[in-house]
């Protein structure tokens, strides 16, 4: 098997911090004609250890695709995180696993990256093993934006609040928010816009109720703008269930159980309910022509993209 790069950590929303990790990784695998990988977990540790439930900004599927797209990564072990790496001593997690098992010559990680049997691997140690075992080391410093340290916990709080442009801002891209489009109630498609009702994917953190200009990735390889409403609906009482339901812009055509794939930009404003479906589509209408111009703005519109 290849000899790997191997960058660690969980990676939620693959943000700036993140990404000096992963091109830290690439560059030092170009150089060593190495395979660039990326070691993470399934699920968040700290929720399996303490059972507490913990929102995360991206799907395993995003962080996957935010990783390969953005970052030239060719490799992720994206591995269950389960009774062997909880009960592994942080040494033998770097010998017996990243080395014998997934042949790293070279490991890249964050400042503050803990790992191994009750967190007691530290990047001090993580230095020192590698010093020892002839291994390359790499130990990214803190990424500040602004004065403000860059990390998944922040850029959560900023998604909770519906601060967009700000969360974007850190993580380097537009907030991906990916999902299987289901059949709604048929209202959208048949009296307003052609939607996609997307399934949220399991413990993701939808961000603030409201209204977003957003931009629809479809599984043809193109791109249009699209409104996306994240919230209940009130206005057609949909009840306390969350919904991420983007009204795509200039679509025909039947997306009813594919894949698509949204980015968010910004927040155009508040949900709110509407005394009838006529004062919702005229809100509507005027939601999608913020949507235009932002786009417009930004010479974007839309466009074919190549795979």
């Amino acid at each position: 098997m290849k000899e790997k790069v191997i960058a660690l950590g969980f990676f939620d929303g693959v943000h700036l911090g993140h990404a000096a990790l992963l091109r830290r990784t690439a560059a030092e695998a170009a150089r060593r004609g190495c395979t660039p990988a990326v070691f993470t977990f399934d699920r968040v540790p700290k929720e399996v250890i303490t059972g507490i439930p913990c929102p995360l900004i991206n799907s395993p599927e995003d962080r996957r695709d935010l990783i390969y797209r953005l970052y030239g990564i060719r490799e992720i072990l994206m591995v269950p995180f389960d009774h062997e790496m909880m009960t592994t001593a942080w040494d033998e997690f770097v010998t017996k696993i990243l080395v014998e098992r997934y042949h790293a010559v070279h490991l890249v990680a964050g400042h503050d990256h803990h790992f191994g049997h009750k967190n007691q691997g530290s990047p001090e140690l993580l230095m020192e093993k590698c010093g020892q075992m002839g291994l390359g080391c790499d130990i990214i410093p803190k990424v500040e934006v602004s004065g403000v340290a860059v990390s998944s916990t922040y850029i959560r709080r900023l998604l909770e609040v519906g601060q967009m442009e700000r969360a974007n801002q850190f993580l380097g891209h537009p907030h991906t928010l990916t999902g299987t489009v289901r059949h709604g109630r048929g209202v959208g498609s048949s009296r307003l816009f052609p939607t996609a009702n997307l399934i949220l994917p399991p413990r993701v953190l939808a961000p603030s109720h409201g209204v977003y200009v957003t931009l629809a990735h479809l599984p043809d390889g193109s791109s249009l703008p699209a409104v996306t409403n994240v919230g209940t609906r009130p206005t057609l009482h949909n009840g306390t269930d969350v919904t991420v339901e983007a009204c795509l812009l200039d679509f025909t055509g039947d997306l009813y159980g594919q894949t698509v794939r949204l980015e968010f930009f910004r927040r155009v404003r508040d949900e709110r309910r509407f005394d009838s479906l006529e004062a919702l589509k005229a809100q509507i209408a005027a939601d999608a022509e913020t949507t235009r111009q932002f786009f417009s703005n930004r010479g974007e519109g839309r466009r074919d993209i190549v795979r």
